[in-house]
């Protein structure tokens, strides 16, 4: 009995350090994830006054999840007052079709563009942080798994043979 206890606690020690390495391996991933979007966001040197958000601190970049989701429903409400959705811009254009020498339909579709890349960081940052708490929970799990099986190995090294 004591040495298929020793192989089934090797077993479990090998599946805690593959836990750890996995969580470590999504923590880094997650992080440099996040911090590529976010210096991404910071090159590009928007601030919040850009944007039109009211009450902005002077020259505050928008550079994290919040100031993302902040400026995109500001953009989004601008963009609302051109026109509240893109078939009502095509309906009231001439040509019923977009046309890119129409400063509205150009400025409504620029709005959109820089609101979507917006959200679309916004939605970028929240999966780097769920991948970055996964990760941080499988090194705990890990760590616990490893620790059962390290206990479980000495408990049958102790064991007498036949014992």
């Amino acid at each position: 009995m004591s040495r298929s206890v020793r192989y089934i606690a090797v077993a479990i020690l090998i599946l805690g350090v593959v836990g750890v390495a996995m969580g470590i391996a999504f923590v880094v991933e997650g992080q440099s994830k996040a911090n590529f979007i976010t210096n991404s966001m910071r090159e590009e040197q928007v601030t919040l006054g850009d944007v039109g958000v009211q009450g902005a601190k002077a020259g505050e970049l928008i550079d994290s999840a919040a100031t993302a989701q902040e400026a995109a429903d500001t953009i989004k409400e601008h963009r609302h007052t051109i026109a509240p959705t893109y078939d009502a811009l095509i309906k009231a254009s001439a040509t019923g079709k977009f046309d890119a020498t129409n400063p509205t339909d150009l400025a409504y579709a620029q709005a959109m563009n820089l609101e979507n890349y917006l959200y679309l960081g916004v939605a970028s940052l929240g999966l780097a942080t769920v991948v970055t708490i996964s990760g941080i929970f499988m090194i705990l799990t890990g760590i616990a798994v490893g620790g059962t099986g390290l206990v479980l190995f000495r408990l049958a090294r102790r064991t007498p043979p036949g014992g």
